[in-house]
């Protein structure tokens, strides 16, 4: 599974390099894999500093964090 996590991790930080700041629902539907796997990708891309997460309504807003 820590496989599988990271792969979408990294379809994830690609999606958002060429499409720049999304909302969670566009990666959801962009990446088209399990909503659990996103989550679970996405927030250790969170946790490991590469994104920022914004709430915006309902959802959120994603970007990466540029250094």
């Amino acid at each position: 599974m820590i496989i599988e996590i990271g792969i979408i991790a990294g379809e994830i930080w690609h999606y958002l390099d060429q499409h720049g700041e999304v909302t969670f629902s566009q990666i959801v539907s962009a990446i088209d894999r399990p909503r659990d796997n996103v989550l679970m990708s996405l927030g250790w891309l969170a946790r490991e500093g590469h994104v920022l997460l914004n709430q915006e309504g309902m959802d959120y807003k994603v970007s990466l964090r540029r250094l």
